[in-house]
C-alpha cells in the first residue's frame, strides 16, 4: 500500500500576503536596527516611567485592532506604492530634526512615522485606509505630554487648595509647595496628574473609535476622558492631605501610592466608561471597514522589493545625515577656571543643603563659591559642550538645576534677573534658593530652553558655533539678604554673559 501525504493547498490569502508581509517585516526590522539607539530609549522609557508605563499597551492594541479587520483585509490585495515613500521622509526628516536639535519627541516620533510609511509604502493605500485608525494609533507610542505637567500642577493647587480650607484645615501654598500644621506637600510633576490624563487619552481615544460611531458623541467622550481624571486627581491629592492631617504624612503618602497606583486609575477609567456606557452607538458586531470600497486600483504601484529597498534607502539618507552632522564639534581649550572678579573672593561651599547643577554630558565643568565685603555669597557654575547629541545635551530632563529624584525641588518660576531665567527651589530644612540661568548656544545669549533647542538646530544644519554653554548664579535665601541683588551684583561684576560664556569656551 502506498501512503499520500495530503498536503492543503496554498490558499489566496497566503499567496496574496505572504511576500508582503514578509517585506514589511524585514523592512521594519531593518529600520529599528538603523535606529536602536532610538528603539532602545523607547523601550526604556516605556519600562521605567511610569508616566508612559502605557505605551507598554500600544503594541497589543495595534494588533487586536488588526485582528478586528482580518476579515475584511483577507478580501483586498496589497500592493507596493511609491507615494508611501514620502511619509518615510517626512519621519526621516522629523527624526533628524530632533537629532540635529537634541529633542527626544522628535527623533522617537521620526522613528514611529517611519515605520507607519513602511506599512503603507509596501502595503498600498488601499489597505492603509482599511487600517487608518491602527497606524494613526501608533502616535501613541511616543512619548509626549511633559509639557502638561507644570499647568497640571497649577490646577491641582487651584484644585486642592478652597477644599483645604473648607473643612478648615489652615494651609497656605508657595508655588506648588502646599503647608499645613503636620508637614508640607509638593504638588511634584508625578503629582500633577499627567501620567494618568496621557493613559485616558489613549484609551479614551481607543474607546471612542471602537464604541462611537457619531463624531460628535466621540468628541463629548473624549472631553470626559480628559476632565475626570484632572478633577479626580485633585480630589486624590485633596484626600492625600487631608489623611495627613488626620494621621500622619507619612502614613498618608504611603497609601496614596498605593491606591493610586493600583486602585484609583482603574475607578476612574471604569468611571468614565459608566459615564459614556449609555450613548454607545456602535455594536460590537458592527464591520469595522467596507472592504468593498476599498478595492480601487492604485497609481503609481512599484514592485515589491524595489519599493522595500526605496524605503530602507530613503531612511539610510537621513542616519547618515545625522552622522555627518554630529561630527561637528567646537574645539575646546583643554583646562577651563572661574573668573578671579573684583569685589569678590572665593569661599567654601554651603554645608547647610548642598546643591550643584548636574551636566553629565557636559566637556567642562565648574562650581565655587564667592562673598562679597557685604557678606553675600553667590554660587557660580558653568557648563560647556563642544557639541551636542544624545547624551549631551544643554537642555533635557534631569538635567540642568534639578536633576531627576532631586532632594531640591521647584517652588516657582521668578522674574527674570539681568536677562537670566530665574526660579525658586528648595530642600528639606527647609533650605531656599534663587537660581538664575544663561545658555549661550551658537551666536545667541537666552535663559528660554525652548530657544536652546531652536539655536541648536539652526547650529546644526546651518553651520556656526557648535560650542554650547550653560551659565548658573545661585544664592541661598537667609534673613536680611536679597538674593536676587546679590545675583545681580555678581552678574554685574562677571561682565556680559556672552563674553563670558565664549571665554570660558576658548573663543575669547
Amino acid at each position: 500500500m502506498t501512503l499520500a501525504l495530503a498536503v492543503p493547498p496554498v490558499t489566496r490569502v497566503d499567496s496574496v500576503w505572504r511576500a508582503p508581509l514578509v517585506a514589511l517585516v524585514a523592512l521594519a526590522a531593518a529600520l529599528l536596527l538603523l535606529f536602536r539607539t532610538d528603539a532602545a530609549a523607547l523601550a526604556r522609557i516605556y519600562w521605567t516611567s511610569t508616566t508612559f508605563g502605557h505605551c507598554l499597551f500600544i503594541g497589543p492594541v495595534i494588533g487586536w485592532l488588526v485582528w478586528t479587520r482580518r476579515a475584511e483585509l483577507a478580501q483586498m490585495t496589497p500592493v507596493a506604492w511609491a507615494p508611501g515613500l514620502l511619509l518615510v521622509a517626512v519621519g526621516g526628516f522629523a527624526w533628524l530634526v530632533g537629532d540635529a536639535a537634541g529633542v527626544a519627541f522628535a527623533r522617537h516620533l521620526g522613528l514611529v512615522v517611519m515605520l507607519q510609511g513602511a506599512v503603507v509604502t509596501l502595503l498600498g493605500p488601499n489597505i492603509a485606509r482599511a487600517l487608518a485608525f491602527p497606524i494613526a494609533y501608533a502616535l501613541f507610542l511616543v512619548p509626549f505630554g511633559e509639557g502638561l505637567e507644570t499647568p497640571l500642577q497649577a490646577v491641582t493647587v487651584r484644585t486642592v487648595m478652597p477644599l483645604l480650607h473648607l473643612v478648615g484645615i489652615p494651609a497656605r501654598v508657595e508655588g506648588v509647595l502646599i503647608t499645613i500644621p503636620k508637614g508640607y506637600f509638593e504638588v511634584a510633576e508625578a503629582c500633577s496628574g499627567a501620567k494618568f490624563v496621557l493613559a485616558m487619552l489613549a484609551y479614551g481615544t481607543l474607546v471612542a473609535n471602537t464604541c462611537f460611531r457619531s463624531w460628535r458623541r466621540r468628541a463629548g467622550f473624549m472631553v470626559v476622558s480628559l476632565i475626570v481624571p484632572v478633577l479626580a486627581n485633585g480630589a486624590r491629592a485633596f484626600a492625600t492631605i487631608y489623611a495627613a492631617h488626620l494621621t500622619s504624612v507619612s502614613r498618608a503618602t504611603g497609601y496614596d501610592h498605593i491606591v493610586y497606583g493600583w486602585i484609583f486609575f482603574g475607578l476612574v477609567m471604569a468611571g468614565c466608561m459608566a459615564i459614556g456606557w449609555r450613548w454607545f452607538d456602535r455594536s460590537p458586531d458592527d464591520p469595522v471597514v467596507d472592504a468593498a470600497q476599498l478595492q480601487g486600483r492604485a497609481k503609481r504601484a512599484l514592485r515589491l522589493p524595489v519599493a522595500a529597498a526605496l524605503g530602507l534607502g530613503v531612511a539610510l539618507v537621513f542616519a547618515g545625515w545625522g552622522t555627518a552632522l554630529a561630527a561637528r564639534a567646537q574645539p575646546l581649550p583643554a583646562h577651563i577656571s572661574l573668573p578671579e572678579l573684583p569685589g569678590w573672593h572665593r569661599a567654601p561651599l554651603s554645608v547647610r543643603a548642598p546643591w550643584m547643577p548636574t551636566y553629565p554630558g557636559a566637556d567642562h565643568a565648574l562650581f565655587g563659591r564667592y562673598v562679597d565685603a557685604q557678606g553675600d555669597a553667590v554660587d557660580l557654575a558653568v557648563a560647556v559642550y563642544g557639541t551636542q547629541r544624545e547624551g549631551k545635551e544643554l537642555v533635557g530632563f534631569g538635567v540642568g538645576v534639578l536633576r531627576e529624584d532631586d532632594r531640591w525641588v521647584r517652588v516657582e518660576d521668578l522674574p527674570p534677573i539681568a536677562g537670566g531665567a530665574a526660579m525658586r527651589i528648595t530642600a528639606p530644612g527647609p533650605v531656599e534658593r534663587t537660581v538664575a540661568t544663561w545658555y549661550r548656544v551658537a551666536d545667541v545669549t537666552t535663559g528660554d530652553a525652548r530657544r536652546v533647542k531652536i539655536e541648536t538646530l539652526k547650529a546644526k544644519l546651518l553651520g556656526g558655533p557648535q560650542r554650547a554653554v550653560a551659565i548658573h548664579l545661585s544664592a541661598e535665601v537667609t534673613p536680611g539678604q536679597d538674593p536676587r541683588a546679590a545675583i545681580a551684583r555678581f552678574a554685574a561684576a562677571l561682565g556680559p554673559m556672552d563674553a563670558f560664556a565664549d571665554y570660558e569656551a576658548g573663543m575669547r
